[in-house]
């Protein structure tokens, strides 16, 4: 078995919010190591199906593992799960899960780049056959593009004065290695008594901007709810609080059963536009 092992800590509510029964569909478009999927396939059991995807391929081959005692009762494939709809029939699924996010045998691993502990390359991709990484997004984009990307994705309050450093570093020697941008925001973002190392931000809000993980989102919690069967369940874990918003602000429109006028919710409103 490949050496991706993690545990979910959400199985047992990921099965009982999804209301996972013998005979049961259900889609994992973040299948990871294949915790939830294990976890789904035996409740489903003896004749439920699942789709899985993760854009990870070395995740991938460890979740094909673990599912090996119910061949013939999965597919999975590498991908993002924000085109699940693109092969996963609409209105096929009981139940779809998302668990948003960076695993943490991705963090062990050096060379992935996602951890300012160890030294690696600036990757960061979770499918690390296409796309930018890290290290291309800090020595290309401006100062002003960076700034938006640590306060937007990171929160990080210092986000210009980290950006200025960046660029002004730039000049003298590219960022290449994970421990080289951690030691600037050492010495620029002293912790000041918090307990968090003061890269955690910018590290978290460049993960997400490599893997356009937002865009990813708006795009998977639709085609999610475009495979769901009528009365299907999704569950989303986020540990977020840009995601926590997108997703529940998602639920919330479209439990709504009228366009408010003007973007304003009132429940006067609500009530005289049913009348």
């Amino acid at each position: 078995m490949p050496d991706f092992i993690h545990k979910p800590v959400l199985i047992t509510e990921v099965v009982q919010a999804l209301q996972v029964r013998p005979g049961s569909h259900c889609a994992d478009g973040t299948v990871g190591g294949g915790g939830h999927a294990e976890a789904m396939l035996r409740a489903s059991a003896p004749n439920g199906r699942l789709w899985g995807c993760d854009r990870d391929g070395t995740a991938l081959e460890a979740a094909k593992a673990r599912l090996s005692p119910f061949a013939g009762r999965f597919d999975l494939r590498q991908g993002n799960y924000a085109d699940l709809a693109q092969w996963i029939g609409p209105a096929s699924c009981d139940a779809a899960l998302l668990d948003l996010g960076v695993s943490s045998p991705q963090l062990e691993r050096a060379g992935r780049g996602f951890s300012f502990q160890q030294d690696g390359p600036l990757d960061m991709r979770m499918d690390q056959s296409e796309g930018r990484t890290a290290a291309d997004l800090l020595n290309r984009l401006d100062e002003t593009e960076l700034a938006r990307i640590f306060w937007e994705y990171g929160g990080e309050e210092s986000s210009r004065r980290v950006a200025r450093a960046i660029v002004n570093d730039r000049e003298a020697r590219p960022f290449e290695r994970t421990l080289q941008l951690a030691g600037l925001l050492e010495r620029i973002l002293p912790r000041g008594g918090h307990k968090s190392h003061p890269a955690t931000k910018v590290f978290q809000a460049l993960r997400i901007a490599v893997n356009d993980e937002l865009g990813s989102l708006r795009r998977g919690l639709a085609g999610a709810v475009e495979i769901l069967k009528p009365g299907g369940r999704m569950a989303i874990i986020t540990f977020h609080s840009v995601e926590d918003r997108m997703v529940k602000e998602f639920g919330r429109r479209l439990s709504r059963d009228y366009e408010p006028a003007e973007g304003a919710d009132v429940p006067e409103l609500r009530r005289a536009w049913m009348n």
